[in-house]
């Protein structure tokens, strides 16, 4: 998994969206196959070296959580801290970790530490995934069954399909220095994009705040806004889209 950082420019919007089923394609639901394959584990790896020093990337799912000690419980832990201490969202904590209703074994987390430490995360969830009467964040917006959350969030109906994924929680925490953080920033969307290809994605929504076009630059990335601007607890945030096929 370890390659280097190379990021191609997405294509727009409107060359991508007519390929994707509507949400309630039937012929789109996850097969059992589908789903075996995108938990299956992964490994450690070392990212390069440089400014990243000793920094490993580990993706994490049920499957392989035992291979890792401790670093789920901490990787949820620094959510905790991240989003709930110092954003204030409104989202679940139990035993001093964040966790929603997405963590299911369906998901992928990628973490990025050194030393023990966890320096950054992102959770990875297939379109095609299902949990009661949850699927992904994005279309649960849509849907209307996230209180909070606007049903506007996507300029269309939220795609059901195995090579379209979906990253929430994306963090790199406050104890990376400012020397580096750009490095770790990158090299997370960089294994986030790894993970997600492996699992046989060809483009992955999110939601990234609302000045996502100089972060965006800022990491080398370039992504089509796919919603309107809305704001969450404070957080003004935009859905967008990643070709990550191209």
């Amino acid at each position: 998994m370890d390659r280097p950082l190379r990021y191609e420019q997405a294509f727009p919007a409107s060359e991508i969206f007519p390929d994707l089923s509507p949400a309630n394609d039937a012929s789109a639901a996850p097969k059992a196959v589908e789903q075996h394959d995108s938990i299956a584990p992964q490994r450690d790896v070392a990212t390069p070296q440089g400014a990243l020093g000793d920094v490993r990337a580990t993706t994490m799912s049920f499957r392989n959580i035992h291979e890792h000690g401790t670093l789920l419980a901490k990787y949820l832990e620094m959510r905790k801290t991240i989003f709930i201490d110092r954003l204030k969202w409104q989202v679940g904590q139990a035993d001093g970790m964040e966790f929603d209703q997405y963590d299911t074994p369906a998901c992928q987390w990628v973490v990025l530490h050194e030393f023990g430490e966890v320096l950054g995360g992102v959770r990875l969830l297939p379109s095609t995934a299902q949990c009661g009467i949850y699927s992904y964040m994005l279309r649960d917006a849509q849907k209307g069954i996230l209180k909070g959350m606007p049903t506007d969030i996507l300029f269309f109906d939220a795609p059901v399909k195995p090579n379209v994924w979906e990253a929430t929680r994306f963090f790199v925490t406050d104890n990376v220095s400012s020397a580096r953080r750009l490095q770790v920033q990158q090299e997370l969307f960089h294994q986030m994009t790894v993970t997600a290809k492996e699992g046989g994605a060809s483009s992955i929504l999110g939601i990234v705040p609302a000045i996502w076009a100089r972060w965006s630059r800022r990491l080398g990335v370039e992504a089509s806004p796919v919603g309107a601007k809305f704001s969450i607890d404070g957080t003004a945030s935009q859905s967008v889209l990643f070709n990550i096929d191209r």
